[in-house]
């Protein structure tokens, strides 16, 4: 009963963060983002030693002031999903801006390779204008919750628009499927999604299980590949949902070669806007060679 009350609460809540202007909104996260940065935790020696792993040039101080930036952003992206998840469409298209470098509209078999930015779930922008700009359905991996009531719910947000959110377990064929029929299909593999259909490759010069699944399947289903990024706009105001030309050469016949690849990609941009990326997740948490895992 207790769960039960729980849940709806927190749909309550965030039914009532959407009514707010989005300055406000904003200032909320911030807040909240800086209150959990003070507050030991867990997620907060994660999020240092991931920093301290990634930046080795940086000071004790350099640190501790990126892992606050970063929490005021988190903090900001979790109360920014009451619109993504709740919003109606303007209130969409007021917060996220589409820059593409492809036509998205001519089917063409397309991979998106999107990434862990705090601006990620920005990228149901894509369904959410897929009629008016004549664009296909967006589909996309899912990891389950692990609260039930959430994972159904979060499912029923995300598709809202006429989105297709496909469990990553067991569900490759109907992902094969989509693609072939030019859905927009997004993945995000740079999250450690555990040993299995993965390899461990560089990220920040650390070996870092990665799974291989862009390059089997741009293999299989002959899809181009694109990277694509929702990151907040230079005055901080909305976010700006980027989407590159195809990568060349990609994918070879080396699935290891294609995947260190995309996480050099990621390294790029990551270091292009550190305090965006989502460092709260264990990401060297699977390690080669029996090492010990650093947290």
């Amino acid at each position: 009963m207790l769960k039960t009350i729980s849940n709806y609460s927190g749909v309550v809540l965030l039914r009532s963060l959407v009514a707010l202007p989005y300055k406000l909104l904003i200032s909320i996260g911030y807040a909240l983002g800086y209150a959990a940065s003070l507050i030991p935790s867990e997620r907060n020696r994660v999020v240092k030693t991931n920093l301290r792993l990634c930046f080795p040039e940086l000071s004790a101080t350099e640190i501790d002031r990126l892992s606050k930036k970063h929490w005021q952003l988190l903090g900001r992206s979790l109360v920014e999903k009451s619109i993504i998840w709740l919003g109606d469409k303007k209130q969409l298209a007021d917060m996220i801006e589409v820059k593409s470098e492809v036509d998205l509209a001519d089917r063409q078999p397309r991979i998106l390779v999107n990434m862990h930015f705090v601006g990620i779930e920005g990228s149901i922008i894509l369904s959410a204008l897929a009629k008016e700009k004549g664009w296909p359905r967006t589909s996309g991996f899912f990891q389950r919750m692990k609260n039930p009531f959430f994972n159904r719910k979060i499912i029923e947000w995300r598709n809202r628009f006429g989105g297709n959110s496909i469990d990553r377990q067991g569900n490759s064929l109907e992902l094969i499927r989509e693609i072939r029929k030019g859905s927009f299909i997004i993945i995000a593999p740079d999250i450690d999604l555990g040993l299995k259909d993965s390899t461990f490759v560089p990220f920040f010069d650390i070996q870092t299980n990665t799974i291989t699944a862009v390059s089997r399947l741009a293999k299989i289903t002959g899809a181009q590949v694109c990277m694509m990024t929702t990151t907040l706009k230079g005055d901080g105001a909305g976010y700006v949902c980027t989407i590159s030309k195809p990568l060349e050469n990609f994918p070879t016949d080396d699935p290891q070669a294609d995947t260190a690849r995309l996480n050099l990609l990621f390294e790029k941009e990551i270091r292009l806007r550190p305090a965006e990326y989502y460092w709260v997740h264990k990401r060297f948490k699977n390690r080669p060679f029996d090492e010990l895992s650093p947290y």
